[in-house]
């Protein structure tokens, strides 16, 4: 793939001392296809049902891929919103020209903070009727609507107002003369399992729950509040859980997070994560290899050493049990994984030289490593894999 120099991210060192530009290449780096995030949005969204909205969830650094490069691809793609952790996650989209509705899916509780919030015309999610109050002053204050989703918790126990004190408030936070709700939310916890569309399941549970809360204020009299409650998950799952928008995170990256799905939509990984050879050297049988000699040489046998390690996000949890791709060929990573560096059992491999590059995460040809399969080698989700990518990685963009 051909590399834009000029989307390389902004944390990454661009220049030397000496006014050299560094090649982002050579350690190692994220290359995060634009026009893959564009087709996933497009092809999630055209299996919505009729007149729901998309938004696209770019927290933790657009899941570790960059918010602002993700964002500016799942617009084009056709989102219609985007969804952040935090204040300055949305402050970071606003500044870089972003004009649609953000929406903060953290709390803000504290007054500065929320007028921060509304200074840049971000909705923060409110979960408590002190909350609501505190931004209908604040409206009050700038003679201006404080736009907001209300969210309610039907089950994750995480935030949310409780659902028979949304119905006791709901009267008293619509008539805030400067409240505009925007949306009302809630979060499922399970959407995921494989039992997600069985009648008596949680996920139904939940969704259950949503309906009747909806129900019980009487919602249809306020065509302008976008209900929703699907992640990535129970978007793929059925039409029925799409109410008036979906909140879509990891799918939109290019994974499935549920192996059940109403529409079959093929998805395209955004991300390749690569690396390079800094070193070869041979040992002998019986050699310890890395910290604590977790592996032994059962031969002589030749080693690359590879740099990247776990200040760059590779769990050691993933020592001696991933495989990394060269030269189109599968070579075993070998010993604990270190700070900066790891090795693979390279076989006396004649081909491989000083400064190839190395695929951990992404395809090359017929060959493929997935966030899922490391998930599932760490006890560990694909979300975390994939969030947990540090800055020093420069991400590169290609096409």
């Amino acid at each position: 793939m051909q590399i834009d120099l000029q989307n390389i991210k902004e944390s990454s060192n661009q220049f030397s001392d000496y006014g050299i530009m560094l090649d982002p290449t050579q350690r190692a780096w994220i290359e995060i296809s634009g026009s893959s995030i564009k087709n996933n949005v497009s092809r999630i969204k055209e299996s919505l049902k009729e007149g729901c909205k998309f938004m696209a969830v770019v927290k933790a650094d657009g899941y570790g891929h960059d918010a602002k490069l993700v964002s500016k691809y799942a617009l084009k793609g056709g989102a219609d919103e985007l969804g952040v952790a935090t204040l300055q996650e949305g402050i970071n989209l606003r500044k870089s020209g972003i004009k649609v509705p953000i929406l903060v899916l953290g709390n803000i509780y504290n007054n500065d903070d929320l007028i921060v919030c509304f200074k840049h015309d971000l909705m923060p999610t409110i979960s408590t009727i002190r909350d609501c109050l505190l931004c209908n002053n604040i409206g009050k204050k700038f003679h201006k609507k404080f736009r907001l989703h209300l969210k309610v918790d039907t089950g994750m126990s995480r935030l949310g107002f409780e659902l028979n004190d949304f119905v006791d408030k709901f009267d008293q936070i619509i008539s805030c003369e400067y409240v505009l709700v925007e949306g009302i939310y809630s979060h499922f916890a399970s959407a995921d399992e494989a039992n997600a569309l069985d009648i008596n399941s949680f996920t139904q549970v939940q969704k259950r729950k949503f309906q009747s809360v909806l129900k019980r204020i009487n919602v249809d009299k306020y065509p302008f509040i976008r209900n929703h409650i699907a992640n990535s998950a129970a978007t793929l799952l059925s039409k029925e859980m799409h109410f008036d928008m979906v909140r879509v995170g990891l799918s939109m990256y290019g994974y499935k997070p549920t192996s059940r799905s109403e529409a079959n939509i093929v998805l395209q990984p955004a991300l390749l994560l690569k690396s390079k050879i800094s070193f070869i050297r041979s040992i002998d049988k019986n050699v310890g290899v890395s910290y604590g000699s977790k592996f032994i040489s059962d031969k002589k046998t030749k080693l690359a050493v590879v740099s990247i390690g776990y200040a760059d996000g590779i769990s050691r949890q993933l020592s001696n049990k991933i495989s990394l791709i060269c030269n189109k060929k599968f070579y075993p990573q070998v010993g604990s994984i270190t700070m900066d560096q790891l090795m693979i059992d390279i076989k006396n491999d004649q081909d491989i030289k000083v400064g190839d590059p190395v695929l951990l995460l992404g395809s090359d040809g017929d060959l493929s490593v997935s966030p899922m399969d490391w998930a599932e080698k760490s006890s560990s989700i694909a979300w975390e894999v994939l969030c947990g990518f540090k800055n020093r990685l420069p991400r590169v963009q290609v096409q």
